[in-house]
């Protein structure tokens, strides 16, 4: 397996990282899902991932549990950050039947959740003391939805990247599973896409929609257009973007996604997305890894 000689770009963003818990694995699973899906901060709203599961005496409450990190631009003011995360708490958590957050950012930052979740009680909300934490107590139909109520943030790393060139669709899909269940290992690192089909580009013809397809790297065009860089016989590129807390994360995580995909056959070659430093400040160079 070759590794290319180029780097991933990744940049500065806002993180915050809760447990979540609820009575049994499916609530648990509806509510991680449901609270990291969509990755939209391409288009400056937020996205999410699971970082690890969690067994009842991992968690505050005793329950099953589960790690997870959602993520914003970065900006000193985390007002619109603050924002969009409540969007995720109250439509992908608090609607899940027996769910309830805990902080898990260790952090000195704090984000105060009565305001934007706690008064989704309609003022009959309380805060009391559970677990040796303030928690917000917020009646329900189905009982009290509970969360802390100040939740960590702070300032990540973004957008590392490592691209996988497949000589089938299969092989792509076995490297990136192993990949991403490589990173699931990695503390403080998420995927916010898991298998990525859509790798994008700085530039586009649509800016009103946003990053497009990176053209360049797009097998099915390698003919039909000049600037193709697919080598003869690759047939699938999937992506796997990572976040985490620090840079040496980002780093770790890449790292062990690269290892995981070592012995799959058919992987040709590992690459990332070199914007030739138009998205990023923070080059992650591959053979250094």
């Amino acid at each position: 397996m070759k590794i290319d000689d180029t780097y991933a770009e990744a940049f500065d963003g806002l993180y915050s990282r809760i447990i979540i818990t609820a009575r049994d694995e499916i609530y648990l699973r509806t509510a991680a899902l449901g609270a990291t899906a969509l990755p939209s901060t391409v288009v400056g709203r937020t996205e999410g991932g699971i970082e690890n599961w969690l067994t009842p005496d991992e968690t505050p409450d005793g329950r099953p549990g589960v790690l997870v990190q959602v993520w914003g631009p970065f900006k000193e003011d985390p007002a619109n950050f603050e924002y969009e995360y409540s969007l995720r708490i109250r439509q992908g958590i608090l609607v899940v039947p027996t769910t309830a957050i805990f902080d898990a950012a260790n952090t000195e930052k704090k984000l105060d959740m009565m305001n934007k979740v706690g008064h989704c009680g309609d003022g009959y909300e309380e805060t009391v003391n559970l677990y040796g934490r303030d928690i917000i107590a917020v009646p329900l139909m189905m009982g009290d939805f509970l969360i802390e109520r100040y939740l960590g943030y702070g300032k990540g790393v973004m957008g590392g990247n490592v691209w996988f060139l497949c000589e089938s669709m299969d092989v792509a899909i076995e490297a990136g599973e192993k990949a991403v269940d490589a990173i699931l290992n990695v503390q403080g690192a998420i995927t916010p896409f898991g298998i990525c089909s859509a790798g994008s580009k700085v530039e586009t013809n649509y800016p009103e929609i946003g990053p497009t397809t990176n053209h360049p790297y797009c097998p099915t065009l390698r003919g039909k257009i000049e600037d193709s860089k697919v080598p003869e016989g690759i047939v699938s590129i999937p992506e796997i973007v990572i976040n985490g807390t620090t840079l040496a994360v980002v780093k770790d995580a890449m790292r062990a996604a690269i290892n995981a995909a070592e012995g799959v056959k058919g992987v040709r070659e590992v690459s990332a997305g070199n914007y030739g430093g138009k998205l990023g400040k923070h080059k992650i160079y591959l053979k250094e890894l």
